[in-house]
Formats: structure tokens, sequence, C-alpha cells
């Protein structure tokens, strides 16, 4: 990894040329430079975890001052228990996975001696533009080098001593593998990302980071492809006939284990028949954890006749735009609805289509559900703080995406690859094929690379031939 002060221009230049020599590089040598990581950040976690406190220190005062946001220094501490662990645990998931690219997705025959295939390869440069959160540095890099792509990476200044301290020991560590240097490179000079966002014919992907505004100004400001999402604005529906000790169970992990995740419970849908019910008993668990509660009039009707003084005075009554907010704090909205028609329709209308989920003992209540919200996740008697790239079994994530096109969800591996197509052939040419001219076979032939995949006879021994190099004489 490169700490470079280079013009926009040069950073990408060198990062292009980079990207095309990492990705010719053995699943080895690129598992071997993840080794090297990993092994220098968890020598040098000291070293990092002094930096990062630099970082804290200036922005508790920032936040004090009301120019930073509370939910941005909880996502900038490394050193929150199991953080920095968790990171240096993703690097080694990542590394034993299986090598995404150089994969066989598709192969057919066209003609004789004419075999068409499609690989996996990598997409090629990334931008990622993220605010906070240092350990993007180790996540990136690690998703980035087993997947083939050079990655350009822009911080915040809010973590800048993080991100300098990380990049230091990823640079070193690297300077002993096969991997250039470009291939990884931070970029510390400042306002540049306007610069960043016009190199579209260097930079395939922008992946930003962080809040509502980065994005959307990523979004306005650039032709380069965006994977992302803006708003992180989760709901959950509960059933009247869920159980409430398993309701409460999700829904506290979904709302307090981490308030500032964008996978963190923002709303919550009540069916009108669980106000009495299930509701009183959840609503007090929040209450016991901290968590704010603003109420639509049934529901806040229904709550101060059940809980105890105290807690009903806790209440508060909802208004329209608590339905429309991501809080990315201990508050939570909750909602009546009368059935789950009602609830799709509201998820649909103002959920930020990330994750959104279904708490309910009717299989076909959750499956109608499932099939009807347009999200990049849908769970069904789960906590949306499942949305996570490593418990996905990913390793890491560069991020959520809610595109509908290339990526959706956690992006891992997979979401950093794309294909080419090429063909095996002996002196064909198209002018051959067509009325009056030959017959295209267009034979689908097994993916896989043992010859059981294969579904006959004839098809083994192409497999046979294709593998032994005599496509000629097929």
């Amino acid at each position: 990894m490169s700490l470079t002060n280079a013009t926009p221009l040069q950073v990408a230049q060198s990062a292009r040329l980079g990207s095309r020599k990492l990705a010719v590089l053995s699943t080895e040598e690129r598992n071997a430079a993840l080794t090297a990581i990993h092994e220098a950040l968890a020598a040098g976690k000291d070293e990092v975890l002094v930096a990062n406190a630099k970082d804290l220190e200036a922005a508790n005062k920032a936040a004090a001052g009301g120019t930073l946001s509370q939910s941005l220094v909880k996502r900038l501490d490394l050193g929150k228990k199991g953080k920095y662990e968790d990171m240096l645990q993703g690097i080694l998931d990542v590394r034993d996975l299986e090598d995404p690219i150089n994969k066989t997705t598709s192969r057919t025959l066209l003609d004789d001696d004419l075999l068409l295939t499609r690989l996996t390869c990598p997409i090629g440069v990334l931008l990622i533009i993220f605010e906070a959160r240092p350990e993007v540095i180790a996540n990136i890099s690690a998703l980035a080098l087993k997947s083939g792509n050079a990655a350009i990476l822009k911080g915040g200044r809010e973590s800048s001593h993080s991100f300098a301290a990380i990049a230091s020991l990823i640079s070193s560590a690297l300077s002993s593998t096969a991997v250039p240097p470009s291939c990884l490179q931070l970029v510390q000079t400042h306002d540049v990302v306007a610069d960043l966002l016009k190199l579209d014919d260097y930079i395939d992907l922008c992946i930003p980071r962080g809040g509502n505004a980065l994005v959307k100004y990523v979004k306005n400001s650039t032709s380069i492809p965006v994977l992302g999402h803006a708003d992180g604005l989760c709901i959950t529906y509960l059933c009247a006939d869920y159980p409430v000790e398993k309701a409460i169970k999700i829904l506290i992990d979904a709302k307090t284990s981490y308030p500032a995740g964008c996978n963190s419970l923002e709303q919550l849908l009540v069916e009108s028949s669980a106000l009495t019910t299930t509701l009183p008993a959840v609503a007090q668990a929040l209450l016991d954890k901290g968590v704010s509660l603003r109420c639509d009039p049934l529901a806040l009707s229904a709550l101060k006749e059940k809980l105890d003084s105290h807690s009903a005075a806790l209440l508060q009554e909802a208004g329209e735009k608590d339905y429309d907010t991501e809080f990315l704090d201990l508050i939570l909205a909750i909602k009546t609805v009368d059935n789950v028609e009602e609830a799709i329709s509201h998820i649909n209308t103002h959920s930020s289509h990330h994750t959104d989920a279904i708490l309910t003992s009717s299989s076909s209540a959750a499956k109608h559900f499932l099939s009807s919200i347009d999200s990049s996740s849908v769970y069904w008697n789960t906590s949306t703080r499942m949305a996570d790239g490593q418990r996905y079994g990913f390793g890491t994530e560069v991020g959520i995406s809610t595109n509908k096109i290339h990526s959706r969800g956690p992006v891992g591996l997979e979401g950093l690859t794309i294909y080419k197509w090429t063909i095996e052939g002996d002196a064909q040419v198209s002018a051959e094929y067509g009325a009056g001219g030959k017959a295209w076979k267009h034979q689908k032939l097994p993916t896989g690379d043992d010859e059981w995949t294969a579904q006959n006879d004839e098809e083994k021994e192409l497999l046979r031939k294709f593998r032994a190099g005599k496509t000629n004489s097929v």
C-alpha cells in the first residue's frame, strides 16, 4: 500500500497499471499477501490503537462542539471490545475463501473445435471513499487483493491518524510480496474527491462508505458506477402469533447491539391484535435498555394502559417524519398495522431497501412477506443486524448495496468480480455460419472440472480432450 500525495490522475493511472499485474498473480501469491497483512496488523495493534486514540480525542471534541455526529464517533473507535480482533479475523477469513477469479461459469460448444467459455475476472480499479471506520482499510485491502482488484482509498479527516498507521503497516507488509505497491493506495491529499470522481477512464467502480450526505454526493457527482446505499432504514414487522420471549431477544439485538450500524432497527411495525399482548413486554424490554420509543396513537394508548406510570411517562408520540428517519441511535419508531399486506405496503414505501424482517409463526405469511418486500435482504424470525458480509460467510465486506444491478446486499468477493468471454477455435469465421452456411451446435457443456459432471459419454470425452489441450481434435 502506498501513502500518497500524488495527483488524482497519477494515482488512478498507477492503480490501473497495478491492477493488470495483480490480476495475473496466482492464488498463492495473493493469499501470501493477505497473510503478511494479517501478521503486520496483529503485531502493530498497539501502534494502531495509539493513533486511533488521537482521532477519538479530536472526534469527541468535535462532537461536543456539534460539528461531528455521535454515530461517526462510535464508528471510529477501533478499541471497542473485539473490533480489532474481528478486523484481523476478517483478513484470514477472506484469505481462506475459494479464489473468486478465473472460474468457469459457462461453457458452450458452438461448433466442432469452437468452444465458448465465460470466466470470472476482477472489475479492475475500485475507488473507496469512507468516513470514520478505519477498519475499512483492512477489509477493503483483503477483499481487493483476493479478488484481483486495485483499490484507491480516501478516508475522512476524522480518522487520519488511524488510516496512516494502518496503511503504513500494510505497505511494509506488502513490500516482501508479489503484489505491486500501486494496487493499494491511501490518498492523503485533502479535497481530491471531486477530481477522483471524474476519472472514469481509469476507475471502474466507486464504493462510498458513510452517511447519507456522502453517498448522495458521490452518486450525483460521477459517471463511474456507484455501489452502495444512502440509508439504513431497517424495519421489522411483529405479528401477534410470534412468541414474546423470542420477539424480545430479536428486537433487543436489532436495536441495541450497535445502534449506529446501518443494519440497526429503526422502525417496528406491530400487528394491531398484538398491541395489548406482545407489544407491552417488548416495549418494556426496550425501555429497560434505554431505547426511546416514538409511538403512533394506537400503540401509545395501548402501552400507557399496560405499562406502569414510570415507563408510560417515557413514551413519546411519533411524528410522520419519524417513519422516514434513520436515527442511528437508541430511538425506535413504532407503528400499528392491521395485517401483513399493510406492513408490506408501508415497508416498500418507507424502507431504504437495506434489510427488513418479519417475526411470525406463520410460514404462509412469512413466505408472502419474503417474496413481496423489495429490499436487498429480507428476513424471517431474526435480527436485521444479521446483514453483514462476515455473518454471510463472505469473510468481510466492502459495504452493503441496495443496487438492483451487479451486486445486492452485503458485498464480498463475488460482488467484486465480473466476467469475460473467451473462444477457442481453429480458423472458423462468422461468415461460414447462417443462411446457406454451417449450423451452430450451441451445445451446453458442464462447467465442473470433474468428468462425472458431464451428462453423457460424449460430453465426458469432450471435457477430457479440452482439458488435455486437444480442442482441435474434438
